[in-house]
């Protein structure tokens, strides 16, 4: 995979604020990569020990933690989601509550700074 994707792929991450989730196909197109959902799971697969990327705010398509079941990682993932007040019920989370959706502003020119 190509740095450039990579970088694009965690900055886009980095934007999703605490609380939702974006799911890696939706990361994919928002980092203009087209469908390629796989590539995320990849470039979140390699990111660096304490980068600081909210890796744990993306999902799968059905709102679950693609993770293995009851891996330590899995555990991290949800134990975080749940600290920023993302609810599961029955392993998923529901999308139409919980889902990024970033306004045209911030698709264009970035995060708001405060």
């Amino acid at each position: 995979m190509a740095d450039d994707a990579r970088e694009r792929i965690w900055r886009t991450v980095g934007r999703i604020p605490a609380g939702q989730v974006a799911t890696y196909g939706q990361v994919a197109r928002e980092a203009g990569l087209g469908r390629r959902a796989r590539m995320v799971g990849r470039a979140l697969r390699s990111l660096p020990a304490g980068s600081g990327v909210p890796w744990h705010r993306v999902v799968n398509a059905r709102g679950e933690i693609s993770l293995p079941a009851g891996s330590d990682s899995a555990k991290e993932q949800r134990r975080r989601l749940e600290t920023e007040g993302v609810i599961f019920r029955e392993g998923r989370i529901d999308l139409a509550k919980c889902r990024w959706r970033p306004s045209l502003d911030e698709l264009l020119w970035g995060p708001p700074v405060l």
